[in-house]
């Protein structure tokens, strides 16, 4: 009854009671076997388990456990947030902002800009990042075709010296900018650094790319694709068949995923063998959720076909080597609920705002930039929290031959008096005064 107990102070009827019945094997600390008999306050350790604490010489016989090894994947790094893979987005600056890059398993969403251009150029850098990688491609497009897609994906940059040309076209227009301004700022501010260093400009992980140039055709078929154009999948007369919850394209796009999964040998719940090289699934959904899709409304019909879909796609790729990326036109949609819901089934959430057609692009404060860059939420993968960088304001610009990503600089207020007046709105409310009359306008009296 008393077996497999653990008993560290005893007294000594205790130990003749133990002893004589046999329930208790005593064994004597090891620094004082040879000079006394047991005493009041010397361990009792139970036969049975005995064996499993101590060892022979009094050794316990505990065993650290082994820090598990991460997949060596080629194109992939470990994450500092949760020992995750990473996989690049092409941009480096867009990684160092998301914590390192795509954790492989989960899902970034980008929420699209007015016209989709800039979401239609990360989508493009997330296919050739892939491409450089030997990654297998799975692309689904509903407006464009995918081989459009794929014959317009930017150059890689493979030597020095193009990087070296990528950064000095920063370099000059920077030069260009600092001679305008070179009369309007006070002497003692001139020598000091207007911008800081791009985002990622020293990062070794992902490739750089040059937008004044296509991709080789050679180069893109060296990398196994899966091509998903709507119309050609699913005939205009069977899109219209749906039933009471699920809209039958993204039906069929989960399927075709699936199906790319189990075929390619990407699913992790798979055992594989052990001379199988595994590589990582690279999914591209580009402008999901638009009319074309199916969606009329987003979200004000109760339609909840988008986001079970998206709950399905999550499931999948917990449990499979693939990195998504998905761009909705969410400014399309009425119902900002919805969108929240989306962006709740997403792992990590971007958003772009394009200054194009806006009034911020007759702004002077905005003049260096194309556009703005929110961060709604980044992924928490076996992580308590999520990665947080170090500044919420970030900004976007296109260059003749690349797309970069920066912290937002305003540049100091450099108009005169009298337009920082009429732009103040709290002077604008002041109103002279004098006895019980006011008058509009300014007077003499007024400092």
């Amino acid at each position: 009854m008393l077996r497999g107990a653990l008993c560290t102070t005893y007294c000594p009827e205790i130990l003749k009671l133990a002893t004589q019945s046999g329930i208790f094997v005593y064994r004597q600390p090891s620094w004082k076997r040879k000079y006394s008999p047991p005493q009041v306050g010397d361990s009792l350790f139970c036969g049975d388990n005995m064996a499993a604490s101590t060892g022979k010489g009094g050794v316990t016989s505990f065993q650290k456990k082994s820090r598990t090894k991460t997949l060596q994947i080629p194109g992939t790094r470990p994450s500092s947030q949760g020992n995750q893979l990473l996989v690049s987005t092409g941009v480096p600056s867009l990684d160092h902002i998301i914590g390192g890059g795509i954790v492989v398993g989960t899902v970034l969403l980008v929420e699209e800009d007015s016209f989709g251009n800039y979401a239609r150029l990360l989508m493009k850098y997330f296919m050739a990042e892939g491409i450089m990688t030997r990654h297998p491609l799975l692309l689904s497009s509903a407006e464009l075709h995918p081989k459009q897609l794929l014959r317009d994906l930017p150059a890689p940059v493979s030597d020095d010296i193009g990087k070296a040309a990528l950064h000095q076209e920063d370099v000059s227009s920077e030069k260009n900018v600092e001679k305008e301004a070179t009369m309007k700022i006070a002497w003692r501010y001139q020598n000091l650094r207007t911008e800081q260093p791009e985002l990622g400009a020293f990062s070794k992980f992902g490739h750089y790319y040059d937008l004044s140039k296509t991709m080789s055709s050679e180069m893109i078929d060296t990398a196994p694709s899966r091509l998903f154009y709507l119309p050609d999948e699913l005939p205009l007369e069977e899109q219209g068949m749906w039933n009471s919850i699920r809209n039958p394209a993204y039906v069929k796009l989960l399927q075709s995923i699936q199906d790319v999964v189990r075929e390619g040998q990407f699913d992790l719940t798979v055992p594989q063998p052990k001379d199988v090289s595994r590589t990582v699934l690279r999914i591209g959904l580009h402008s999901l959720g638009s009319p074309l899709w199916g969606e009329q409304d987003g979200g004000t019909s109760h339609d909840t076909s988008l986001p079970h879909f998206l709950h399905a796609l999550r499931a999948v790729l917990r449990t499979s080597l693939t990195a998504c990326l998905i761009t909705i036109p969410t400014h399309l949609f009425q119902d900002m609920a919805f969108t929240r819901r989306l962006e709740k089934l997403c792992d990590s959430v971007i958003r772009l705002e394009s200054f194009a057609g806006s009034e911020k692009e007759q702004n002077p404060a905005y003049k260096d930039y194309h556009g703005l860059l929110y961060i709604k939420q980044l992924s928490q993968a076996n992580s308590l929290l999520s990665y947080m960088p170090d500044c919420n304001d970030f900004a976007f610009k296109l260059r003749r031959k690349k797309f970069a990503v920066e912290k937002l600089h305003l540049p100091p207020e450099l108009q005169d008096s009298q337009q920082r007046e009429q732009d103040d709105p709290v002077a604008a409310l002041k109103t002279p005064s004098t006895g019980c009359f006011s008058t509009s306008g300014k007077s003499k009296l007024d400092f």
